[in-house]
């Protein structure tokens, strides 16, 4: 190879390494997505990530401000957690409740949400723990988000009186972070 080709292919090099550094900054940087609102608590740490898969279940129901209208209204969320192998390791209920393998659980109570990136899919949330139950791993959480949706928003249409009562499940999947305290 002559020289003019051996500084070609440095560059190259440089170049490629550069593009993989930025391609690695920015699938980092979703986390810089997410909005102030949705961060936790400062002194927090990150215990656990689980990716959630399941259905969100809303039933027709008369309004409360209105109960001549109706409208799909959550009733609860069923989901199986598992880890980046697929492993499980646990399952998201009504509460909003979050039950490891170990029997340990969290309940959550809503601090701040925001629209989803995607128009189609359920929000973003901030939660903090209002109760835990058990010794394993959540037993110690004090937040929790609820990240990259996909789906489970409620129909657009279909909840009248004649369908009251009725439920629907919607599947979804999200990205869910449990923090502890600092200690």
């Amino acid at each position: 190879m002559n020289k003019e080709g051996m500084v070609a292919g440095a560059c190259l090099l440089v170049l490629g390494s550069s593009l993989f550094t930025r391609l690695g900054r920015a699938g980092d940087a979703r986390d810089e997505a997410i909005p102030d609102s949705l961060k936790p608590s400062v002194g927090q740490t990150l215990s656990l990530s689980a990716h959630g898969e399941g259905v969100q279940i809303y039933q027709c129901s008369p309004l409360k401000d209105d109960p001549a209208r109706f409208a799909w209204t959550l009733k609860a969320p069923e989901a199986t957690l598992r880890d980046d192998s697929g492993k499980a390791l646990g399952k998201h209920y009504v509460g909003p409740t979050w039950e490891a393998i170990d029997g340990s659980t969290v309940v959550g109570e809503l601090v701040a949400k925001a629209d989803a990136p995607d128009a189609e899919s359920i929000p973003w949330l901030l939660l903090k723990a209002k109760s835990t139950a058990g010794h394993g791993v959540f037993s110690e959480v004090t937040a929790i988000q609820r990240l990259r949706t996909r789906g489970g928003k409620a129909p657009a249409s279909g909840c009248d009186p004649s369908q009251s009562g009725k439920e629907v499940r919607v599947s979804y999947s999200a990205l869910y972070r449990f923090y502890t305290s600092g200690r």
